[in-house]
């Protein structure tokens, strides 16, 4: 390990006014262990996947820290693309969670899924509902310290709150992948922006029949959008109209049909619940996203991007649809 007194300037250091920000941001990604983190001059980008089939990227914006510097260890901080290797390794994401709520914090859960038909969102909701992530949800406001020295030095974070000091140092691992799983953008089958909650409560209903795949099947015309699942309580199905309140966009040139681990879209139920909008956008290999968008209380927009692998059957084994699927 290097000695931090080799480099006085550290390669990264934030301090944000809200511990708890961070906290909820990062647990909608908590369905592994590690996260891989890079360190861009725009943010923190962190990734957790699991056998490349689901990945979970959450972008902390420099926007959510009162102070961020980031002093690229090539000098060059207008193209994150080109970032040197050393602002890229891995921690515990485990343990990053224990340490961002050692004062304690409110978990929210899934609180917003009772949601009635007047809600409005997360931030100022409706009929008195306070924000996910204002002080009343969360408790008070912590400060957050967060520095980086150099290439495999750990993750300093120091919290503050109520004249209380803590300071931990999270060991940091070389990285173990570098890719996202590729979503062809410029060869949509759908793209379908809609409420989050109604997308959280349309998978929770699915739960009823204990399912291990969930179908989504979206069409030019009715039904335009469903998802179906069956499981060895029953099968069960939520259908959308092409509603402008419902969906707010709905780009679906040709019907489309795939079906994906249901285990795998429940983990994203943590972003569903917290979200004012999802948009939803599959490609013609049936690679999904999930890129929810989650309004903090003064600071603004974050986003959380889940990426799908769809379920492909073995020789001889039946995934129970017709073969809808785009070529």
């Amino acid at each position: 390990m290097n000695s931090a007194t080799s480099n006085p300037t550290p390669l990264f250091t934030a301090v944000s006014g809200s511990v708890r920000n961070l906290f909820q941001l990062l647990k909608c990604i908590n369905f592994a262990t590690k996260a891989q983190v890079r360190i861009t001059p725009e943010g923190l980008r962190f990734t957790v996947e699991e056998s490349r089939v689901i990945q979970g990227i959450a972008f902390l914006e420099k926007s959510l820290f009162t102070s961020y510097t980031y002093a690229s260890p090539s000098g060059n901080q207008a193209d994150d693309d080109e970032a040197d290797d050393t602002a890229v390794f891995q921690i515990s994401l485990t343990a990053l969670l224990e340490t961002l709520q050692i004062f304690g914090v409110n978990d929210i859960k899934d609180r917003w899924a009772s949601r009635d038909p007047a809600y409005g969102g997360i931030t100022g909701g409706r009929g008195g509902r306070p924000a996910a992530f204002g002080n009343q949800v969360l408790g008070m406001t912590g400060v957050c310290r967060l520095s980086y020295a150099a290439k495999g030095e750990p993750l300093c974070i120091v919290l503050e709150e109520a004249g209380v000091t803590t300071s931990c140092e999270m060991v940091t691992y070389e990285p173990e992948y570098q890719d996202e799983i590729p979503l062809q953008r410029d060869a949509l089958a759908l793209k379908i922006i809609m409420r989050s909650n109604w997308l959280h409560d349309a998978v929770n209903e699915l739960s009823s029949t204990s399912p291990s795949r969930l179908t989504i099947a979206a069409s030019p015309s009715s039904p335009y959008l469903v998802l179906s699942s069956n499981g060895p309580l029953g099968s069960a199905s939520v259908e959308f109209t092409k509603d402008q309140q419902l969906l707010e966009t709905f780009q679906v040139p040709k019907r489309t049909v795939n079906t994906y681990k249901y285990s795998l879209i429940k983990a994203a139920t943590r972003a569903m619940s917290i979200a004012s909008k999802v948009s939803i956008r599959g490609d013609q290999q049936g690679v999904l996203s999930f890129q929810f968008m989650i309004e903090v209380e003064a600071v603004g927009v974050s986003f959380i991007d889940f990426r799908f692998v769809p379920f492909l059957p073995e020789d001889g084994e039946d995934d129970g649809e017709s073969n809808d699927e785009l070529d």
